[in-house]
């Protein structure tokens, strides 16, 4: 008598949720990157400088945020995706920071987004 073991193969199902409201879950600021962060990002390298991250719910804000934050500062953007509300936004500290600053304000204090803590590395 032969035995047969059928191996069924797990698979793993990832639900990604968004609730009701409006909130900026990321700001964080990489002060200096290395080139290769840039690589991996797919960012352009002719200048390295530091990178602004940003997730905001609901994934819209994340058009809004791109659009403070090359009002407020020198920055250009590297990235943004409306679908998961990310923005990377790159420049010197100085320009990052203020971009990233005032997004954070102008969503918090003229459209009621609840604010994360801005961090840096």
């Amino acid at each position: 008598m032969r035995t047969i073991a059928l191996q069924l193969e797990e698979k793993q199902r990832i639900i990604q949720e968004f609730v009701p409201g409006k909130q900026i879950t990321l700001a964080h600021i990489i002060a200096n990157p290395t080139e290769e962060i840039y690589l991996k990002m797919g960012l352009i390298t002719e200048e390295i400088n530091a990178i602004g991250i940003m997730t905001i719910t609901p994934s819209e804000g994340a058009i809004i945020a791109a659009d403070v934050a090359t009002k407020a500062s020198d920055i250009k953007l590297g990235f943004i995706d409306r679908f998961s509300g990310a923005l990377v936004i790159t420049g010197d500290v100085s320009s990052v920071e203020a971009g990233i600053r005032d997004i954070v304000s102008v969503l918090e204090m003229q459209l009621g987004f609840t604010p994360t803590k801005v961090t840096r590395t």
